[in-house]
Formats: C-alpha cells, structure tokens, sequence
C-alpha cells in the first residue's frame, strides 16, 4: 500500500518536473524569439527618441524595434564593431565617409536599395565608396547660410547682397553707420569649417574637387590623405579675402551663438552665418528677417547642408532574410516623407536629398528657391581631422598669425600626422550584457548600468527613463571615452529625493505610463529602467499600465520610506507634477560626468544584472 503511494507520488513529482522543465525551455525560447524579432536602430540624439521614433514604431506594429540614443561619433560604432556589439542600424550626424571607412566591411551595400535609387545623384555620389558601392545614406538637409536682417538693410538703404561684391558693399556700408555688417560664432569648430567650405563650394564641387574629396574618403586607401595641391590653396586664398572683406578679428574668436543672437536682437549686426531655424525663429519675434547663400566668385549661389543623420545597416542581416527584410522595412519607413517631417523643427522646411520627398518651402526660404531647385546644397566635408583642424587654421587666419599660405601648409601638414597612442583601460568589463529588451526580466545592460549607479548615488531605488542607457555592456576593456559614452549623452541628469512607498509607487506609475511634458513610453524597449525593485506592468492598446511593485518579492507598503534617484532630461523633470511633500534635489551634475569621474577613479566594477521587470 505504502509502495503504492509513493509511486504515485513519484508519478506526480515527474510530471511536475517535466512541466516545469518544458516552461523554462518555453521562456528560453521566448526570449530567442524577442531577440530574432527584434530591431535595433541606434539614434543619434534623444530628440529623434522622442518624436521620429515612435511614429516608426507606430508604422511598424508587426516589428518590434529597440531604440537607443547612441551617440553622434563614429568611435563609438567602431568600438562596438570590434566587440562584437554593432547594431542592425546605425544613425550618426556628425559623419565623413573618411572617418566611416573602417566599418565598411561591417556594413551592407545599399546602392542597389530603393532608399538610395530615391537619392538624387549629386547628393549620393558624397557616399560612394571608390567600388560603387554604398554604406550610408542621407536623410533630410539642415540648410546653412546667412541669416540677414531685412529691417536694417531698409532702415540704412542697403541693397540685399546678390552676388559677393555687393555682399562684401552691404558690410562696408553697415560699418560706416556702426553696424557690424557680419560675423559669426567662431568660438566653435563647425563654423570655422563650414566658412572655409562654404567659400569655396563650386570649386569643392568642381572635378576636381571631386577627384580630391573621393581620395580623401576611400575605405581602401590605409595612408592619411593630406589636401591637393589645385583647389585648396585657392580655397585659403578666399578666406583670407573674407576675413579681410568682413573686417573678422580677434574679438569674433570668443563670440558663441547666444552672442551672436543678441547681437542681431538688438540690431548691432545685419548678417550672421547659421541654419535656417534662426529665420523663423527672429520673425517670430518680429524681426523681417531672410535667408541667403553662400555667393560663389564664378556667380554661383549655394547653400550649406548637413544631413540631420546618415543611416547604414550591420552587414549580419544578410545572413538571416526574414530579419534583413524587416530592416529593410524599417529603413524604408525612416525615410518616408511622413517620418522626416518628424525630424525636423517646428517651422523648418523640409529639404531632402530624395527625390521621393516633396520640397516643402515655406516663406522663410522662398528667397533661396532657386538655389535649392537646381540642387545646390553642398554637403560639408565633416571628418573628426576636419573639425579639429579648421578650428585650429582658421582661427589662426582670423587672428592674423597665418596667411593663405601658411593655413594651407598647417592644414595639410595637420593631416597627414600620424595618430597619437591609444588612451588607457579605465574599465575592464569581464562579462557581455545584451540591450534586448526580454517581457520577462527586462533589459540586462541596462539593468547593470542602474543596479551600478544606484550604489555610486547610494540609493535604495533607482528609476531611469528608458533612454538612459547606450546600448550592451560589452567584454571589453574601455578607455574614460568609451566608457563616457556608456551614458546617453544628451544632458541625462539625476534627481534624488526620500519618499513614501506611496510616492513611489506614484512616480513609477508616471514613468511607465506617462505624465503631461514627460516622456511617454511607445513601446517594451522605451519603458522605465529601475533598480532596487521589481515592477509588473500589463500592456494594453492604448499603452502601459503599472499593476505591483515589490521589493525583495514583497508588495512596497505605502508607509514604507525610500531614497529614490531618478535619470531623466531636465525638460522632462522639470514638468514632474510634484506638492509641497516631494522635493527633488540635484540636477544640477550630468549623470555622464558622475559616471566618468567614477570609472576614471580606479577599481570601478559593473554590478550584477536583475530581473526588474515582468511585462503582461
């Protein structure tokens, strides 16, 4: 009888085994599956996180893609590359195909592409590698030109520049009614670049300019490329003639943009060289303000542009269809006229490189019309060398320690020097933590990042919007750099208060669910990291619902106390719906520099991931 008993007990015991054992193989594969269904698209700044990517997600409701906020340099995606971490699709705005060509092979070929079949050719011949083939794309332009104060040229009867003599006369007769006829903010290295370029764009864009700029960026080309000898000497010859022209000096070296802008405000200054947001910007505030080109010396008129991103695609989708297809699906929607519309600011016009894309002008550009209809919009040439280096040259000219000649020989010489060593291990990561996000435990990168900066802030919860973070921890050693750039880099910051379990229930449920001005979560990867606790969370059509929060597996009681640090952007805790019983302190230290000075500090150890999520 006895035996009888406890066989059946055995029997019972085996079938519970055997379920129990099938349910972990179930969620082994559900989380496999989450990871192949998965696609992820690195941003380059949150507020593509904010508006361009939840209108992608919402066009894609059959494709789950995880969103990053990367970061603005290809450093980072080379250190990814070459530990393992590269994701399926890239965006950067600070580019050069020069400082790209490392990546190449890691990169799909998209020149056969629908995506780049829409490119006009002018535009996509700037991304073709010296094979044909082609690894980024252009999205929607930022113009760059002259931002001109039509109020003042009419209060002094001035003619509006048409060409570069009378561009050059309007500042001469400014000056002689004591208005700084031009300037700009030459304390930052992008407008000592774009002056130099733009100065010189039809010759940039001549053959040979051409033949020199396809040189300079060849991925196959393994020795440093200095300038030619044919287009840049006469390109420094034209700066100097500028800075002479505009009377530029050594006080316009400390000018920045704010400035600049209270310069034009107050009507000491008729023309400063900036986007085209600054047009909309200064007519909103009254003032009759245009937008012009750069005018050439042969009479051509251009316009600068930036793309406000390039896209490529992780090379490893080849190998699998059904995700290739799904990226491809992606890209396509990212560069849908709908989609770039969401890119750029409210008021901007949208000027794409695609021919796909209706040219959207509105009155703040309708005097450069032409300009844009015979697609002259130049694309900067943007390597890192080439920031760093006109900053450096062009300075030197504005203050007068170098002439044309001498700018050309630095410039050039500053090319060709070799690389400086490596910098040193400040972080040695002996474990590799994915970013994908998994419904039952969340994301195990970004857990490590919170569980380690709740013990750096010495909290006992930690809540971090869902942004926070910049993608896998990877097995790696990184330099202070790489290790930086483990943070998002747009001004994350941390807020620290005590509160109840009431409290803190009440902010979590803000985080998952979404507040008036904060950040409201689209999907699984945008939802709240958090630390010290586990939360549950059941997704409905309209979006996400908070249900329990537990602490060491037991329900947080509302008269439970806490010290809570939160990771957020300033404008979205800024609007947080706080009383007079729930202060927040801090913000004012960048979670970045708190993060670096810890690394840097010697000893620094990543903590263990934890299940911190379960999504129903």
């Amino acid at each position: 009888m006895k035996k009888k008993k406890w066989s059946k007990v055995l029997s019972v015991f085996l079938v519970m085994v055997t379920a129990v054992s099938l349910l972990s193989g179930c969620g082994g594969k559900s989380a496999e599956k989450e990871d192949a269904e998965t696609i992820t698209v690195y941003l380059w700044s949150t507020n593509l996180y904010e508006k361009y990517a939840p209108y992608i997600q919402e066009q894609l409701p059959d494709i789950n893609v995880e969103f990053v906020v990367g970061n603005n340099d290809l450093d980072f995606y080379k250190f990814l590359d070459e530990n393992g971490g590269l994701p399926d699709i890239i965006t950067c705005c600070r580019f050069s195909l020069h400082d790209a060509s490392p990546l190449k092979d890691s990169l799909m070929d998209l020149s056969t592409t629908n995506a780049a079949g829409a490119v006009y050719d002018t535009y996509l011949s700037n991304f073709r590698n010296e094979d044909g083939s082609v690894n980024w794309l252009p999205v929607c332009a930022d113009a760059h030109g002259f931002v001109v104060n039509k109020d003042l040229f009419e209060k002094y009867d001035i003619p509006l520049p048409t060409d570069y003599e009378s561009f050059v006369s309007a500042c001469q007769a400014f000056d002689k009614v004591g208005v700084r006829g031009f300037t700009a903010d030459y304390s930052y290295d992008y407008t000592c670049m774009e002056t130099l370029q733009g100065l010189s764009i039809s010759e940039l864009s001549s053959v040979e300019g051409r033949k020199w700029r396809t040189v300079y960026s060849d991925s196959e080309n393994t020795k440093r490329e200095g300038l030619d000898d044919t287009v840049w000497p006469e390109a420094f010859e034209r700066m100097e003639q500028f800075i002479q022209d505009t009377g530029l000096s050594q006080e316009d070296l400390n000018m920045n943009y704010d400035d600049v802008v209270e310069m034009y405000k107050s009507g000491k200054l008729a023309m400063y060289f900036g986007s085209s947001f600054g047009v909309k910007m200064f007519q909103d505030q009254g003032i009759n303000t245009t937008f012009l080109p750069f005018f050439q010396e042969n009479g051509e008129k251009w316009i600068m542009t930036t793309p406000y991103f390039q896209v490529a695609l992780n090379h490893d989708l080849t190998k699998d269809e059904t995700r290739r297809k799904k990226a491809m699906e992606v890209l396509d929607t990212m560069f849908s006229e709908d989609a770039q519309n969401r890119i750029i600011s409210d008021g901007q016009d949208l000027l794409s490189y695609s021919q796909e894309v209706d040219m959207q002008l509105t009155e703040y550009l309708k005097d450069i019309k032409p300009v844009i209809e015979e697609n002259h919009m130049y694309i900067r040439i943007a390597s890192s060398d080439f920031f760093s280096v006109s900053k450096d040259v062009v300075s030197k000219m504005i203050s007068g320690e170098y002439d044309a000649g001498q700018a050309y020989q630095s410039f050039n010489s500053q090319l060709l020097e070799e690389e400086t060593a490596s910098e040193d291990i400040v972080l040695d990561s002996q474990k590799s933590y994915s970013n994908r996000f998994h419904s039952s435990g969340g994301n195990a990168a970004y857990s490590v990042m919170a569980n380690t900066l709740r013990g750096i802030y010495g909290s006992d919860v930690l809540i971090a919007t869902g942004n926070s973070f910049t993608g896998n921890v990877l097995k790696a050693g990184y330099t202070e750099k790489m290790a930086g750039d483990m943070i998002m880099p747009n001004g994350l910051a941390a807020y620290s208060s005590k509160m109840s379990g009431a409290e803190l229930k009440e902010i979590i449920k803000n985080f998952v669910e979404g507040y008036e001005g904060g950040f409201i979560p689209f999907n699984r990867g945008s939802l709240p990291v958090v630390s010290g606790i586990s939360v549950e969370i059941n997704e409905t059509e309209d979006g996400y619902t908070l249900s329990k929060v537990t602490k060491d597996g037991k329900a947080v009681r509302d008269e439970d106390t806490f010290t809570v640090t939160c990771l957020a952007t300033p404008q979205h805790m800024e609007t947080y719906p706080v009383d007079e019983n729930m202060i927040f302190d801090g913000g004012a230290t960048s979670v970045k520099d708190t993060w670096t000075a810890y690394v840097s500090g010697g000893n620094a150890v990543l903590a263990e991931p934890e299940d911190y999520i379960t999504l129903r």
